[in-house]
């Protein structure tokens, strides 16, 4: 069965249950109103289902290889996946705003993180290879 991110169990978190908007006045929670969180989860879901997905069984098969030039060449699909993750700015989600991120509060950071690893957990580990 296909991965399918709980992406309206994170907006029940993150709304209900964490009522994170009762917290806009600390950092990271201003821009986080419901609305714009509701956005992130939905394309954070949708990135990690159709992209990340998929590639799973693709990275358990191939794996990384090492090459005696010192480089590595990753599993199909691993490169431009990596490459739309960087440029859709997720691993500069709750990073701080003087340092190029976008300063989400950290909480909605995690929903993309636990969709992300779910989905993909060798390709979520790559960010921290930088």
């Amino acid at each position: 069965m296909p991965y399918q991110p709980p992406v309206r169990d994170h907006l029940f978190l993150l709304r209900d249950v964490l009522q994170i908007e009762r917290y806009g006045d600390l950092p990271g929670f201003s821009e986080a109103s419901m609305d714009v969180v509701g956005q992130i989860i939905e394309e954070a879901g949708r990135f990690t289902g159709e992209v990340l997905a998929p590639l799973n069984s693709v990275g358990d098969k191939q794996g990384c290889t090492w090459h005696p030039d010192h480089s590595v060449t990753t599993p199909d699909g691993f490169k431009a996946a990596y490459k739309a993750l960087v440029e859709g700015g997720w691993p500069a989600l709750g990073a701080d705003k003087a340092y190029g991120g976008q300063g989400m509060a950290h909480v909605v950071n995690l929903s993309f993180s636990e969709m992300s690893s779910s989905a993909n957990m060798a390709f979520s580990m790559y960010p921290g290879l930088t």
